[in-house]
């Protein structure tokens, strides 16, 4: 709980910011896939995957969108199959305590984890609260800026509140993620409407019954590969 408090607490401008600006689009996967395969254009995902490794916060926002809707077309994009890295991780991570040792291990799972999946955003989130606690200030804002790189491409696309302004994800794990970034707790229901992910919500001050999520590539992808 302590890692998901540290991440809503980052993030807590940024959300404010797009909940004023209320403007979304949702991500057009084929134009995605033809783009982030073009050698020659800015969207071309090595590029952009690059650019991301090195905390490029100079991304635009199209840039961003790419890179975090254009990873269903990567070898490695799995949904519903986390890696051994990041399910050892969240085992470190449920102690009662954390120990120096401990925060050094989160730190050398991040790093596998996120190897497999890039835009694992529970494994950079308690890789930050790690750094944080560690004082590496320097390599804590390289991280946080990824997040905040696929975070800026997740709040671009909806605001949950109706099926026609989703939230689109790539992953079921980030409908939850979401959920604590804006400071919400899971309402202990979860219904596939459709291709959508609804998400009951606790009882909140702005009186949010739940959230949508369209989950397009993961049922697609799961559809695939039975």
């Amino acid at each position: 709980m302590r890692k998901i408090q540290f991440l809503l607490l980052l993030f807590t401008i940024c959300f404010n910011g797009y909940s004023q600006e209320n403007t979304f689009e949702s991500p057009n996967y084929k134009t995605i896939e033809t783009n982030i395969k073009d050698k020659k254009s800015e969207f071309y995902y090595p590029k952009l995957l690059a650019k991301y490794e090195l905390s490029d916060s100079t991304m635009t926002l199209q840039q961003k969108r790419h890179l975090y809707y254009g990873y269903i077309f990567q070898p490695k994009y799995s949904p519903y199959n986390p890696s051994e890295a990041s399910e050892k991780l969240s085992e470190v991570v449920n102690k009662e305590t954390l120990s120096p040792e401990d925060l050094a291990e989160i730190i050398k799972l991040s790093n596998q984890a996120l190897k497999e999946n890039p835009l694992d955003i529970r494994s950079l989130n308690y890789r930050l609260y790690s750094l944080e606690q560690q004082q590496k200030f320097d390599e804590l804002k390289k991280n946080l800026i990824k997040l905040e790189i696929i975070v800026d491409a997740l709040v671009s696309s909806g605001d949950g509140i109706s099926k026609e302004t989703a939230f689109y994800v790539i992953d079921t794990s980030h409908e939850y993620d979401l959920l604590a970034m804006f400071g919400f707790r899971f309402g202990g229901e979860q219904n596939l409407i459709e291709h959508f992910d609804y998400l009951t919500v606790a009882q909140n001050d702005d009186n949010i019954k739940g959230l949508y999520f369209d989950v397009s590539p993961c049922l697609e992808h799961l559809a695939n590969h039975k």
